[in-house]
């Protein structure tokens, strides 16, 4: 009897020790909260939200995450340390410009003391930019510096339109956060650069750095100059050759692995 006890304590000791929470993926809704009128006529919240199921959101990347076994949540303030514990992936997405939204939130020096303790701390930040004439880039570089990352004032892989496709082609093949995708599209991006700690996680044909990561603390800044992982380039729309629905679990993939 008492070796049945002790058998019994031992598997649940050994299966409390094995049984990790799932990782929390936290995706901003405070620096990027566009509106737009809505079919009511009244003025609503869109683009890059997960539960968004239309080409302007983010719910086949929030799958993507899922498969890998995180949960998805979103974070509606100001982040601060206490806003982000138990969030193990933060996403700033397209920070808004005041054509986006009439009080754009902009990234101010007290969030970026807290996003950079989170980072150092063991957070896996990830900021997604834009071409300038859509991304609010001074307040977002204020962050960026922070890791040795600035978003460039340019424009790469200008695609006039969906005749030129292959203007937006970028090979991934052989690239260690691409482990399925050869070839992605990646449209209107802005370039990176680079100081201290930054190096090139990708760069296109003409050499400029499209992704850029870095190690800050125990934590890991990815950084991209485009939201390029939206339902619009996810959805199977692209013309075959493009594979950024493998892309997406790629990146979902290696962010969650740098986790520590």
């Amino acid at each position: 009897m008492k070796n049945i006890i002790l058998t019994s304590v031992s598997i649940i000791l050994t299966s409390a020790f094995f049984t990790v929470a799932a990782q929390t993926v936290t995706l901003d809704y405070y620096f990027n909260h566009e509106v737009h009128k809505g079919k009511s006529g009244q003025q609503e919240r869109y683009h890059y939200m997960w539960e968004d199921k239309e080409n302007t959101g983010f719910s086949i990347l929030g799958d993507a995450f899922k498969s890998n076994g995180a949960k998805l949540k979103s974070l509606d303030e100001a982040p601060t340390i206490a806003d982000l514990k138990g969030t193990d992936i933060y996403i700033i997405v397209d920070p808004d410009t005041k054509k986006e939204s009439p009080n754009p939130n902009y990234i101010e020096e007290k969030d970026i003391t807290e996003i950079e303790k989170w980072v150092k701390a063991g957070g896996v930040l990830v900021m997604m930019a834009n071409d300038s004439a859509n991304v609010e880039l001074p307040h977002f570089n204020n962050l960026a510096a922070k890791f040795g990352m600035h978003f460039n004032d340019d424009l790469q892989n200008h695609v006039i339109d969906d005749n030129h496709f292959q203007d937006g082609g970028v090979i991934t093949a052989n690239n260690p956060i691409f482990k399925t995708a050869d070839k992605i599209f990646m449209k209107d991006v802005c370039s990176i650069g680079l100081t201290g700690p930054a190096r090139a996680g990708l760069k296109n044909s003409n050499g400029a750095v499209i992704i850029a990561i870095a190690k800050y603390g125990k934590g890991t800044v990815f950084a991209v100059g485009d939201p390029w992982l939206y339902n619009e380039y996810v959805n199977g729309r692209l013309p075959p050759g493009y594979e950024n629905k493998k892309a997406a679990d790629d990146v979902a993939g290696w962010l969650i692995k740098q986790i520590p």
